[in-house]
């Protein structure tokens, strides 16, 4: 009874026209858009190869220099590009590419993509990630929003209650014949996108095991909106009243929810502005420390502090140079000002990741999006951790150059210039992403929505069908 049924509904798919055109378009437009990330992705990791070199070089080669100028003349921290970006660009084009390090401020990330587009940029990008989470799930209501109501229609309903079909085996049948064309075009892509991977010149962390798992996220989503989209069809009685209706959730799902979800957030978790973020860093940085400031009563307490723990009566007497010692204790108090900010920042962004957790309940949409942009390396987990590294860097740095200019000098001294080779000295900046285990479980959440949308489907459709 599964295969008949399969069988059949498989050959009515294939002899309508609207069905073959939709694929052929669907397939089309995901050649398109694997064609275009694949140069995007070459394209940016060129740069990013030929930039990460030029910068290393231009900092090794600063030649005889006074280290606290090497300090604020700075260098830069670029992002990677990661493989799975290829399928997924999640927040990049937002987030910038690099962060400038320089001494006593840390910056965000700057030379974002879509700073440089133009105002057509609204009408949404060609990307495969686009195809996955919207077009398809319209062409599975495209291809069965009839499953049940042509049966009504037609008559042949009646018929099949009059043979004593077994119900679950027939609607096993159409589930299949629906999920079929889906899972192939679907495992078509990231087939495709596995083999490119494969064969270009990997600048990120690719395994096919995260390519799996996104697969599998994506396939979940579907199996979720085959079974509503047959729910829809099972409680109606026309094929229109089936499509609008399946429409109108598709809408909601993957269109009102998701912005709904965003504006929550926003409201019950807000970030400051940049005007108030910048005031309340400054506040308390004159709180504390200046480096350059050898008059300010905290600089004074310092001094008193140094003599006293090393038992001499004048800075000339220490083994070292004061004055940069005093710089790094700057440094350090104003990288704790910016870590105390910066970390509510991120708190609230966790709080926000936990509102849009608990309305998973309201779309499949919202778990798979933000699965998907975790397990590509593009969402904004990774990027703030890829923002802390770049600090911690920063601060190394800065350590890097003080204690030269404290170790090499007497306190007074002016003019001194480390030599050409000591830059190299200072270890480039790597940054590794979270691995795969680690995603995960920091996305239990989402991965625990999407599989009750899983199982709470499938249940409510064999449940409803059995009163066809």
């Amino acid at each position: 009874m599964i295969l008949k049924t399969f069988l059949k509904e498989t050959k009515e798919l294939l002899r309508e026209g609207r069905v073959r055109i939709s694929i052929v378009i669907v397939l089309l437009l995901l050649g398109v858009a694997v064609w275009i990330s694949t140069k995007q992705y070459q394209n940016v990791n060129e740069q990013y190869a030929v930039a990460k070199t030029a910068e290393r070089a231009v900092w090794d080669n600063q030649g005889e220099k006074n280290p606290h100028s090497a300090a604020h003349y700075g260098t830069y921290a670029f992002k990677p590009k990661y493989p799975l970006s290829l399928v997924d660009q999640g927040v990049d084009k937002y987030a910038g590419t690099s962060i400038f390090l320089e001494a006593h401020k840390r910056n965000e990330a700057q030379f974002s993509a879509a700073a440089d587009q133009t105002g057509l940029a609204r009408f949404g990008d060609l990307t495969p990630d686009f195809i996955l989470l919207f077009i398809i799930p319209l062409l599975i209501i495209l291809l069965g929003y009839n499953s049940f109501t042509k049966e009504r229609e037609m008559g042949t309903l009646t018929l099949l209650n009059s043979q004593g079909i077994s119900h679950p085996k027939w609607i096993i049948g159409k589930w299949a014949a629906l999920f079929l064309p889906i899972f192939v075009i679907t495992a078509l892509l990231f087939l495709i996108a596995g083999l490119l991977l494969g064969n270009l010149e990997d600048f990120g962390v690719f395994n096919w095991s995260s390519l799996a798992m996104m697969f599998l996220v994506y396939t979940v989503y579907y199996i979720v909106f085959i079974n509503v989209v047959l729910l829809i069809s099972s409680l109606t009685k026309k094929s229109g009243i089936a499509l609008v209706i399946s429409l109108s959730v598709w809408i909601l799902a993957c269109l009102a929810a998701p912005k709904a979800a965003s504006n929550i957030a926003e409201s019950k978790h807000p970030y400051p502005t940049r005007q108030e973020f910048a005031a309340n860093v400054l506040k308390d940085k004159k709180q504390g420390l200046d480096g350059h400031n050898p008059w300010s009563k905290e600089a004074k307490l310092l001094e008193a502090q140094v003599l006293k723990e090393y038992g001499v009566d004048s800075l000339h007497q220490l083994p070292f140079n004061f004055s940069a010692y005093r710089t790094q204790k700057g440094e350090e108090h104003e990288a704790e000002v910016y870590f105390k900010h910066y970390k509510f920042l991120k708190d609230q962004y966790a709080n926000q990741s936990k509102v849009y957790s608990g309305l998973a309940a309201i779309s499949p949409y919202l778990p798979t999006r933000f699965l998907s942009m975790a397990l590509a390396h593009t969402d904004y987990a990774t990027h703030w951790d890829f923002a802390d590294t770049a600090e911690a860097y920063r601060i190394a740095t800065q350590e890097f150059l003080n204690n030269n200019t404290a170790q090499n000098t007497q306190y007074g001294q002016r003019g001194y210039k480390a030599s050409a080779d000591f830059w190299q000295q200072l270890p480039a900046f790597e940054y590794d992403p979270p691995e795969l285990n680690t995603i995960l479980t920091k996305n239990r959440s989402n991965m625990m929505a999407l599989g009750i949308w899983l199982f709470a489907s499938f249940g409510l459709l064999l449940f409803t069908t059995k009163t066809l």
